[in-house]
């Protein structure tokens, strides 16, 4: 069973490899520094989209009975 569709999939997966990169990376990383710890969330929002996208479930669609899956 899968709720993310492919447009959603490619969003969440491009959006989840900039937040977690750009943290990490040394010029953008100084725009983080002021964030500290919030940095770290910033990675691990980064990481949950990227690993939503790849199984292509979102339990937050799952339990708001939600779906961007094209209609069979």
């Amino acid at each position: 069973m899968t709720n993310i569709g492919s447009a959603d999939r490619t969003i969440r997966f491009i959006v989840g490899l900039l937040l977690i990169v750009l943290p990490l990376i040394p010029p953008t990383a100084s725009w983080f520094a002021p964030l500290g710890n919030w940095s770290w969330a910033v990675l691990a929002v980064g990481l949950v989209m990227v690993v939503t996208a790849a199984l292509r479930i979102c339990p937050a669609y799952a339990l708001l009975g939600m779906t961007t899956c094209p209609r069979k």
